[in-house]
């Protein structure tokens, strides 16, 4: 059963019983209201029946009618003490019978029924009763009463023409009712409705879609500001699921493409050698010095993406104290020698502890500095910076070069990517540099950042936390990246 049809059926299994407590409560009511108004004219009885009791032409003896003043079918008898009916009157209509009292009617009041003459209330007074009725004018024996019973046919035809009318008005309110309900549930589950389109449409594809219903006051309106919570976290994972899939796909095709250039480089210094190059000392000599420098540039590669791999793994790395001011002017002072020509300055504000992998900050550090070398002019000025701030220690590698462009900038730490389109390799390098400071940087918990304009130089940082705010124990796993290829 659908959920409109289950609530319809609550809604009009709750109106019926309104409606049948409702008209049970008023026939209650109504017939208890009759009854006391049929109770009161028996309390006023005596006197009328006395006077039917008394001489003139209906006079006494069975059977005989009472002056008028009682209602119509009214009978009253009095009996002796053993139940023996002493004399008897009744109000009759023009044909109507005469109709007798039950033998045991209880004293006071009470409710029986007449042969012939149906439902009967009768009020049954004895000699010590009181209630008005002179016991010498109504010749009333010692220990017997009186009996006074008016017809309840009044009081039953209205409590059935009641009955009528509350099953008539009943009925129309029902339908009424039932097509006001039957509207408001409509009406309330339309949102339920359109979520439910919109649900169709996202499970046909379309992510982009959401819930227009969410009003926070409204219980579907906190569903529909859920669903749209939810639909966009799903949308953000399917969105990052294919910018890794687009990554991974350009990962593999920029690895196929380095390693494309080596491998055919070695593919023909061998079919040259298997053609006869080996006949003359030099051209040997030639070939095997290539087929070295190839065989290193691919084992530099490889090397560098199986650290990637690991990095991404989120291997542990040997973490102890280290002084990031101490290994930056270190390798500062290796890069002074292999490039004499250029200046390098060193500047630090004293020792800067972190909690570091030695080798790996090593790498991050030669990275940025080798990056600094190859892509400015051999003149530029190189600044490296060591400082604490915040919680944080930073290494800035600065140059005077030209600069990178914004969306270059935005790049500059992807694998494989080269912000010159020729993509020339005249350097050697494999192109996975910058992306291996960044991934060695969000290993110990930090970042690797860049600033950077067109002609205005470029500076890269390593931001990592101090050693201080940096968890103890040694090793600790590295904290797990992002997404990567």
């Amino acid at each position: 059963m659908s959920l409109r049809a289950r609530l319809l059926a609550v809604v009009l299994a709750l109106m019926v019983v309104a409606l049948v407590a409702a008209g049970w409560a008023t026939h209650v009511a109504l017939r208890s209201f009759l009854i006391d108004r049929v109770d009161r004219d028996l309390r006023e009885a005596p006197f009328p029946a006395a006077v039917g009791f008394g001489p003139g032409p209906a006079g006494p003896g069975p059977g005989s009618r009472v002056d008028p003043g009682l209602p119509p079918g009214a009978i009253v008898e009095i009996r002796a003490a053993d139940g023996t009916v002493l004399v008897r009157r009744d109000v009759r209509e023009s044909g109507q019978s005469a109709r007798t009292l039950p033998a045991a009617v209880p004293s006071g009041y009470s409710t029986v029924e007449v042969a012939g003459g149906g439902e009967y209330r009768v009020l049954s007074r004895g000699e010590g009763d009181g209630g008005g009725f002179p016991r010498r004018d109504a010749l009333l024996p010692t220990g017997g009463a009186l009996l006074v019973g008016i017809p309840l046919s009044d009081v039953n035809d209205t409590l059935r023409r009641l009955l009528l009318i509350e099953i008539a008005v009943g009925v129309v309110t029902l339908a009424g009712l039932t097509l006001l309900a039957l509207w408001l549930v409509r009406l309330g589950l339309r949102p339920l409705e359109r979520m439910g389109t919109t649900a169709d449409a996202i499970a046909a594809g379309d992510l982009s879609r959401r819930v227009d219903d969410d009003d926070p006051r409204t219980e579907v309106g906190r569903l529909g500001r859920t669903l749209n919570a939810m639909l966009g976290r799903i949308e953000e994972s399917f969105d990052e699921r294919r910018a890794s899939e687009e990554r991974l796909r350009r990962f593999v095709a920029d690895a196929s493409h380095e390693l494309q250039t080596p491998l055919t480089s070695v593919r023909g210094y061998a079919e040259l050698f298997r053609r006869g190059g080996a006949d003359d000392p030099e051209d040997l000599q030639t070939i095997m010095r290539r087929i070295e420098a190839e065989a290193a540039r691919m084992g530099v590669l490889v090397d560098d993406l199986l650290l990637l791999a690991r990095l991404d793994q989120g291997r542990p790395l040997d973490l102890r104290p280290l002084d990031l001011a101490e290994i930056a002017g270190e390798l500062a002072a290796d890069a002074r020698v292999v490039e004499p020509g250029r200046p390098i300055t060193v500047r630090d504000d004293g020792p800067v502890m972190v909690r570091g992998d030695d080798l790996r900050l090593r790498q991050v550090v030669g990275n940025l500095l080798s990056n600094a070398r190859a892509h400015t002019p051999p003149g530029a000025a190189v600044t490296v910076t060591t400082t604490a701030r915040d919680g944080e220690a930073v290494v800035e590698v600065a140059d005077t070069g030209p600069g990178l462009a914004p969306e270059h900038a935005a790049r500059v730490f992807e694998r494989f990517f080269r912000a010159d389109p020729s993509r020339a390799r005249t350097s050697g390098g494999s192109g996975l540099g910058l992306s291996i400071v960044a991934a060695i940087a969000e290993a110990h918990g930090g970042r690797a950042e860049v600033t950077s304009a067109p002609g205005e130089g470029a500076a890269f940082r390593l931001v990592l936390p101090l050693a201080d705010a940096a968890e103890d124990g040694d090793p600790v796993p590295a904290p797990p990246p992002p997404p990567s290829p």
